[in-house]
């Protein structure tokens, strides 16, 4: 068993299109490599700093992350007993070396929040002018539902009269 800790530059796709961990920024490894009868079981821990908006608001969101990982990588003489199995996908030792791009992008990919937001109680942008809610809470507009268009000129000028073809109360008397 060997302990190994290293620091290495995040690669493309560790993420979706709203959050992922930026290409080039730094995750730090910290792994437990053991010899089994198969290949090498690789267990450990993954951390970096994703970002991506807010869904709600469109803010900014900066996330730690922390994610285990567990691999099992065969040796290339085992590797036709491991492909038995055509389900799974199996990783193998070539020349004494093992790719962990793979085994880390799945495991950040499923780590990261489908729905990401800036705070759980985020109430987002106003739906008619776009203005962030978490700066005004008492933010409103005035909509009138416009099947009472009409009955609101009867209220606003306080006469009685049938709307015409503008909505506008019509107080002519036909002669």
């Amino acid at each position: 068993m060997r302990k190994v800790s290293r620091t290495v530059p995040a690669s493309a796709d560790m993420g979706t299109e709203i959050i992922s961990i930026p290409e080039g920024t730094d995750l730090e490894l910290k792994m437990r490599l053991e010899a089994v009868m198969e290949g090498v079981l690789v267990s450990g821990t993954v951390s970096g700093v994703a970002g991506g908006e807010c869904i709600r608001c469109l803010e900014e969101v900066r996330l730690p992350l922390e994610v285990q990982f567990t691999e099992l990588f065969v040796y290339p003489e085992n590797r036709v007993t491991a492909a038995e199995d055509e389900d799974e996908e199996v990783r193998s030792v070539e020349n004494d070396l093992i790719s962990l791009e793979p085994t880390l992008r799945d495991a950040i990919v499923l780590a990261l929040p489908f729905q990401p937001v800036c705070r759980e109680d985020c109430p987002g942008l106003c739906s008619e002018c776009g203005a962030l809610l978490a700066d005004d809470p008492a933010h409103s507009h005035e909509v009138a539902d416009p099947r009472w268009a009409a009955l609101q000129g009867i209220l606003a000028d306080g006469v009685s009269g049938s709307p015409d073809s503008t909505g506008e109360p019509n107080d002519e008397k036909e002669s």
